[in-house]
């Protein structure tokens, strides 16, 4: 039994002025995939497309998965021309029990930047590994880059203390922050339960540039990613009080005065497992 998706909060406009660095960033761990011509990859959070469209210009077919019917609807609109390359609205929470997944269909799994939205939910957490486990043919690969143990430390603890500061409680914020940031080792954990084979694995620190000011910034980091956090507040204008708390508070924090670019604590995990 699965339940209702969660408000979709995500827009295309929204995503290229506040996040467009995340596909730009991806170039490691799509080396790490190491797309080849025979490949069938499925792309679990594929997003807005733009990075799945790219992965298929090396590959035989991709399909991508998203919660979002928003960010899909922008992916079939600049990529649907584009031949063997579909793409499905999918709660990968629920991956295991969605009939467009195949057996033994793929042969690469590749997520990035979306798993730590996905396994938030704890009860879903290791379906969704076997899932992807069972999706592979004998020998293929998972291959994902998520936020790690410590990633975006400091906008989320101000984004906690905002909504209190509102007067949220400080259990309901916690349990509407939306990510799962695990360790190393407790993914190596996951990932061995299921079957997985770990060939490599790495946690990196990488503070990550903000979009500016006029793109979006902080202030469209925190509306984006943090909007369940900030929904615990019921008025718009308890919303709008706490946004401007983040922006104020983080300011100093996140600016280096030698570029005046604003840059966030962003912690990556990749992994590279293979299906035995």
């Amino acid at each position: 039994m699965t339940s209702q998706p969660p408000k979709d909060h995500w827009t295309h406009e929204a995503y290229s002025a506040s996040a467009s660095f995340v596909p730009e960033l991806a170039s490691k761990v799509v080396g790490w995939l190491d797309p080849h011509p025979e490949d069938t990859i499925l792309d679990l959070g594929c997003g807005d497309g733009l990075l799945t469209a790219k992965i298929k210009g090396r590959c035989a077919s991709v399909t991508g998965f998203d919660s979002s019917s928003n960010l899909l609807e922008a992916a079939r609109r600049n990529y649907g021309s584009i031949p063997n390359l579909s793409w499905y609205v999918q709660d990968c929470r629920y991956l295991e029990h969605c009939r467009d997944v195949r057996d033994g269909a793929y042969s690469k799994v590749f997520s990035n930047a979306a798993l730590h939205w996905i396994l938030r939910d704890a009860s879903t957490r290791v379906s969704v590994f076997r899932a992807a486990f069972r999706a592979l043919k004998p020998g293929g690969e998972l291959v994902f880059e998520m936020g790690g143990a410590g990633n975006v430390a400091e906008v989320h603890a101000a984004l906690l203390a905002a909504v209190v500061h509102q007067g949220a409680g400080i259990d309901a914020a916690r349990e509407a922050s939306p990510w799962f940031f695990p360790s190393e080792e407790l993914m190596k954990r996951i990932l061995g339960k299921v079957g997985f084979m770990v060939e490599k694995s790495e946690l990196e620190y990488r503070p990550t540039r903000l979009t500016t000011e006029k793109e979006g910034g902080i202030e469209g980091w925190a509306r984006l990613m943090g909007a369940q956090i900030l929904d615990t507040l019921p008025s718009p204008e308890q919303r709008e009080a706490a946004v401007r708390e983040v922006c104020d508070v983080l300011k100093t924090i996140l600016t280096h005065e030698e570029d005046g670019n604003m840059w966030l604590g962003y912690v990556r995990l990749r992994f590279h497992a293979r299906k035995p």
